[in-house]
């Protein structure tokens, strides 16, 4: 398969909150060669572990790995210019919009207008910029999913999607389906995997299809027994790879926990072992 794998470090953050190097030689340990930043407090300058992307970059060099996106927020407050030298520097091609919540449809024009803007910005100095999705985004609105408003509204060519598959599953929709959809627009992929205990599956039973989705109810809503190990869970993801590769236009796939029950370096590396085989199958 030409889909390259990777890490969202989030998985990792307490870790590397005790320990930036240590847990990044640890990663590199279990064979992660491409990364993805989160950055969520962008405003207060763009610096990883406390460090500038100048010494990152050096530790990353040193353990053969790189950084191919960074999650930045929050984007309505940065300086377009330092995102670009950090981005640059660090080796990073892509920035990312990592959630976003909306309460009607003015709010979502409104919204895809503005990653129009951040799309631009990012053209403008050599980046490129993604959208990435949780369950919210399945919410309806005049009877069609904000997810589907937010691509009628964006430039394709501009706007591109980081498509997270087990948020997909919650919202209720088929991810299969759905990255079949998206097509050329998604060149990025976040896995997990769901439990078979967890029910319901659909949040939008849980929390209800007319309930106002804000940041402080989202945060409620995960608990860790509702995450699991990639190829530990229900998800179909050896199709969710076949697609991917069929539709010629995903470039990596980031393991992505959100949450675990397990110790996080355990989580990925288990995750790591699965998925790599998973991608050798389909070679």
């Amino acid at each position: 398969m030409s889909l390259s794998l990777g890490l969202q470090l989030y998985s990792v953050r307490d870790e590397l909150e005790k320990d930036y190097i240590g847990t990044l030689e640890k990663i590199a340990e279990i064979g992660y060669e491409n990364l993805e930043v989160a950055i969520h407090n962008a405003d207060e300058g763009l610096k990883i572990g406390g460090m500038h992307a100048a010494d990152i970059k050096k530790q990353l060099d040193r353990l053969g790995m790189k950084v191919v996106s960074s999650h930045i927020a929050p984007l309505d407050k940065v300086d377009w210019d330092e995102v670009a030298d950090f981005s640059h520097t660090l080796g990073s091609e892509a920035v990312g919009c990592s959630i976003a919540f909306f309460k009607n449809l003015q709010e979502i024009q409104e919204f895809s207008a503005e990653l129009n803007k951040y799309a631009e910005e990012c053209k403008k100095r050599n980046l490129d910029f993604y959208y990435h999705n949780h369950f919210q985004e399945f919410q309806k609105f005049d009877g069609k999913y904000a997810f589907d408003i937010l691509l009628e509204h964006t430039d394709k060519d501009l706007v591109k999607v980081e498509f997270d598959t087990y948020w997909a599953l919650r919202g209720g929709v088929d991810p299969i389906e759905y990255l079949t959809k998206l097509g050329s627009r998604c060149e990025l992929l976040h896995q997990k995997d769901l439990p078979v205990t967890t029910q319901p599956q659909n949040l939008f039973e849980l929390v209800g299809e007319e309930e106002e989705i804000t940041f402080e109810r989202f945060v409620q809503i995960p608990q860790k027994e509702d995450f699991t190990e990639i190829g530990d869970g229900i998800m179909d993801i050896t199709s969710i790879l076949k697609e991917a590769e069929r539709i010629n236009a995903a470039k990596y796939i980031f393991v992505e926990q959100d949450l675990t029950s397990r110790n996080q370096l355990e989580s990925v590396e288990i995750s790591y072992k699965n998925i790599t085989e998973l991608l050798k199958k389909g070679n």
